[in-house]
This record gives structure tokens, C-alpha cells and sequence, in this order.
């Protein structure tokens, strides 16, 4: 593959902590974990880090726990604004908590939710907001939160494809009550499968430890607030308080995590490099729409949309793609509204269409981009494309 989607970041570091974890055989979640989860938390300077198997889990999780507060908890058939751009499991568990979804169209510019339409979204039944931040571009999410403090609503950041990025010198995944991150392998740091829970909010915090193993008191600190312990330390060890999954990560997963986080900083940069002469390339081309960055992106990846008005076709632009061996995938999973598990769903849309979703869901795909230096990349992508 000339151009591939993604890159492995791992070296011998990672090698070696797999290999302490197999020699102390521990291999379900332990110190490793831990250690891993207290460095993120600083990193990104949040009080609090819960790690999960996946960034959908995360998800999962995480709304879960708005689900158990003991004030003012989430309810089935409350609302839920959302944009129509994301993947899949940034919507799944609001599904099946019983939220009816209000989608919101997107900036044509940044693919991030528009907030020009917040208002129109809000009704009597809104309880939250889900932000995403695409492919590493932030969203406006001093406005989101703004938003939600002015009508006592719920901010919950889907920030899975976005580690790094940086709004106002704030990380983003710490500007809601809850922000989620991924650590699959295409991501900016990778432990295998993984996901990643930040919060400030200690309720929060403990209900998502909980909810992570079974729903049970086991893992949760002495000082906790979300129930009353009794005297029997065998009960004690299988109280199930919440109805709970089981989307513990893997001690080895921990280890890597630990080893990864030390890098990403770099690894970023690089990304950010890489991008500047991608829009080099590709700021002035008037058949393409790249995505305009918002705050301080992590560059998860490149996105080109053709412009209206051009001769070309998407399908003529991939065929070339696909010539040069160069991947290219949908923009994150397009607009969901589109797909065909949106039957399954409550949800209204906003204004009745999203066009702008519509168009980059239509006409619009993302290239790699990677943790080290992709110019002769870039070049061979701007050479196979200029033959359109």
C-alpha cells in the first residue's frame, strides 16, 4: 500500500511492558491499568480517569452514569442534542438508554455540530448535549458549555478521535461533565483496544467504576458517596449497587498505555507538521473543501470534500485512489441519519434536513494522516489527484 490509512506507533517499549505484565502474571486489571489511568488524568489535567476496553464503551459508560446520579439522573424519553456527523457508538447508548436524539447539522468548514442551531434544538425536554470533535478538530466547545450551564443541561464530549487536541489552551475531553477518548490502534495512541473516561465529577467518577465491573462496591474507594457499606466484608466483595457490564481493560492494554502516553506529545507534532503542508497542497485547490481547523487540532487525519459545481465525481476521485493504492474511508461514519439502523432510533432532525452532513456524507472522504513525516506521502496523494 502506497498511502495506507495508519501506522503502527508502537516500538520496543511497548514490546517490553507486554512482556512484564505476562512474567507477573497478572493479567486482568491491576496496577498497570491504574498507573496508566493516574498519568492521563494528569496529562490532560482532570481529577479524575476511568480506563474501559474501548472508546465505545467509554461511551457507554458514560452516559450510563448520568443515567444513576442520585440528583437530577437522565430519565428515558428525555432529550438529547446531537450532531449528525459521528461513529456509530457515539449514539448507540443513547438508543438504548431510551433518549429520543435531536440531530443538529454541521459547520461545512470544520464538520463540527453548528451551533447556530443550539437554539433551535433546545425544547422543555432537553436534558444534554453530546459534542464530537472530528477527526481532531475541536469543536466550539466553550460555546457548548456555555450553553449547557445556561440551561442546566448535561455536556457529554465524544472525544475519541481528537487525544491532544486544544481549545483555548484547555486539552479538549475536559470540557463536559464526562469526556471519552480511544486508544484503539489507529488512534493517536494505541493499547491494543482501549478507551478512557475523564471527569471532575467524583459521583461521576465512582458510578463509572461501578458500572465498568459487573456494577459492584468492589473497586470503589473507602470515601464513596453512592452507597452506604455494611459490616460484612464477604457481602461487600459481590454488592452489585447498579446494573453494571463488564468492559474492564486488560492489564497488558494498561502497561502499553503507559509506555504510548510518554510519546503522544511528539507523535502529535508531527501530525500537526503534516498537516500544514497538506493545506499547503491542498488550501488553494478549488475542486476540494478541507476541513478548517477550529482551536488547535490533533490531525487525526486529512478530509477532502469535492466542491459543488465541479465536473468530477466522488466515485471518479476513489477509482484514482484506488489506482495508486492510496486507502480513504468515509469522514468518521458520515451522517448517521443516513444509515440504516436509524430505524431503530427516537429522533427528530433540526430544521427537517441536514444538507451539510448530507453533502460531506455524499461527496466527502479522509486519508490518513500519521505520527511520522508524511510529505512524500502528501506529494504522491497531490500527484495521483492532479491527473483528475
Amino acid at each position: 500500500m502506497e498511502y495506507p490509512l495508519t501506522y503502527d506507533t508502537w516500538g520496543p517499549e511497548e514490546l517490553d511492558a507486554i512482556q512484564s505484565v505476562v512474567n507477573s502474571k497478572r493479567f486482568t486489571m491491576g496496577p498497570r491499568v491504574k498507573e496508566f489511568e493516574d498519568n492521563f488524568s494528569r496529562k490532560y489535567k482532570s481529577k479524575y480517569a476511568v480506563m474501559v476496553n474501548s472508546g465505545s464503551s467509554a461511551n457507554l459508560i458514560s452516559i450510563a452514569s448520568l443515567f444513576y446520579k442520585k440528583d437530577k439522573p437522565l430519565k428515558r424519553g428525555d432529550e438529547v442534542i446531537v450532531p449528525a456527523i459521528s461513529w456509530s457508538t457515539t449514539y448507540y447508548p443513547l438508543m438504548q438508554y431510551g433518549l429520543k436524539l435531536r440531530f443538529v447539522d454541521v459547520d461545512p468548514n470544520t464538520l463540527n455540530i453548528d451551533i447556530s442551531l443550539l437554539n433551535d434544538a433546545l425544547t422543555e425536554n432537553t436534558r444534554a448535549v453530546v459534542a464530537v470533535n472530528i477527526l481532531g478538530n475541536p469543536c466550539e466547545l466553550d460555546v457548548l458549555s456555555d450553553f449547557c450551564k445556561k440551561h442546566d443541561l448535561y455536556f457529554f464530549e465524544d472525544n475519541c478521535e481528537s487525544m491532544g487536541a486544544e481549545l483555548k489552551g484547555k486539552s479538549c475531553g475536559t470540557f463536559g461533565d464526562l469526556g471519552t477518548f480511544s486508544t484503539f490502534y489507529s488512534h493517536h495512541i494505541s493499547t491494543m483496544e482501549g478507551g478512557m473516561i475523564l471527569t471532575d465529577n467524583e459521583e461521576l467518577y465512582h458510578l463509572c467504576l461501578a458500572l465498568r465491573a459487573h456494577g459492584w462496591t468492589r473497586d470503589l474507594p473507602e470515601e464513596t458517596k453512592i452507597f452506604e457499606r455494611k459490616s460484612e466484608d464477604f457481602f461487600e466483595a459481590y454488592r452489585f449497587i447498579v446494573p453494571g457490564y463488564n468492559v474492564r481493560p486488560l492489564e497488558m492494554s494498561g502497561a502499553v498505555g503507559v509506555e504510548q502516553l510518554k510519546k503522544v506529545d511528539r507523535m502529535i507534532e508531527i501530525r500537526r507538521d503534516n498537516a500544514k503542508y497538506f493545506q499547503d497542497f491542498f488550501g488553494k485547490d478549488k475542486r476540494f473543501r478541507i476541513q478548517k481547523e477550529n482551536g488547535r487540532s490533533s490531525c487525526f487525519s486529512f478530509t477532502i470534500i469535492i466542491e459543488q459545481h465541479q465536473s468530477i465525481t466522488r466515485e471518479k476521485v476513489l477509482n484514482t485512489l484506488k489506482e495508486h493504492n492510496i486507502q480513504y474511508r468515509i469522514i468518521t461514519g458520515g451522517n448517521f441519519i443516513k444509515h440504516d439502523v436509524i430505524k431503530y432510533f427516537n429522533y427528530d432532525i433540526v430544521g427537517g434536513s441536514t444538507p451539510h452532513a448530507n453533502y460531506a456524507h455524499d461527496m466527502g472522504f479522509f486519508v490518513g494522516n500519521f505520527p511520522f513525516p508524511a510529505k512524500e506521502h502528501i506529494k504522491y496523494l497531490q500527484k495521483a489527484l492532479s491527473k483528475i
